[in-house]
């Protein structure tokens, strides 16, 4: 659940975004005024608020000032103006102070809430997930660098794993000795292409009947055979 601190002087207006807010899934916070807002920030660590939707006329401290206090601390929460200051300067000024989004009021829920997503998503995308590659008992998990043949784990060295990473990644693809020296001894002078031979020798015999799966095809170079039923998750 996403935290957001509301910070308007308005009480109204931080009940109806609180109310709409808290229905939409977020965990919403109110503060009246910026320097209540920065107490609350003080008191939870820095990444407890996923954004700050802030007003910019307020009494003493104004939201472009707090905003601007917020960036210089080295905190980067996402930051929505909400304010009734609709120039291009202010606008400009908004954005320089630090804000990710501004938006003028009269506005609707609707609008905000769109924003709200469009900001979080950027800020906080999803993690890209690395893919399982299989292959008949052959499996090679890169999120956890761990591979497995005929229903048994298989230890590499770091050298070994990043050939065949690179082989499963270009299925179908002949790679010659000259490109797998590159992608994974890329600034190693001292390495020739017979240590390229020498690893994929150790990779068949470590992967036992799944070895096979290594060819070398005269002229062009070595592949991962596979079949039209295997598959790559991501």
């Amino acid at each position: 659940m996403t935290k957001i601190l509301i910070v308007d002087d308005e009480q109204d207006l931080c009940e109806i975004l609180h109310f709409n807010l808290a229905n939409e899934g977020f965990e919403p916070v109110t503060a009246n005024s910026a320097e209540e807002a920065l107490v609350l920030l003080k008191q939870e660590p820095r990444e407890s608020y996923g954004l700050i939707l802030l007003d910019v006329m307020m009494d003493r401290m104004s939201g472009f000032e707090m905003a601007r206090l917020l960036r210089e601390q080295g905190d980067n929460t996402p930051i929505i103006f909400l304010t009734a200051r609709e120039e291009h300067d202010d606008q400009l000024e908004g954005f320089a102070a630090g804000a990710d989004d501004y938006i003028t009021k009269p506005f609707s829920f609707d609008t905000v809430l769109a924003r709200i997503k469009a900001v979080l998503k950027r800020s906080h995308p999803a993690p890209t997930a690395e893919p399982l590659y299989r292959f008949g008992s052959l499996t090679l998990d890169t999120a956890l660098n761990q591979v497995s043949a005929e229903g048994h784990p298989v230890e590499l060295t770091k050298r070994e794993y990043q050939v065949l990473q690179l082989m499963a990644r270009r299925t179908g693809e002949y790679l010659s000795r000259e490109e797998i020296m590159a992608q994974v001894w890329p600034n190693d002078a001292y390495v020739t292409e017979r240590s390229v031979d020498v690893h994929i020798a150790r990779l068949r015999k470590k992967l036992g009947s799944e070895g096979a799966r290594i060819v070398n095809k005269t002229g062009f170079g070595y592949t991962l055979k596979t079949t039209s039923d295997e598959r790559r998750d991501a």
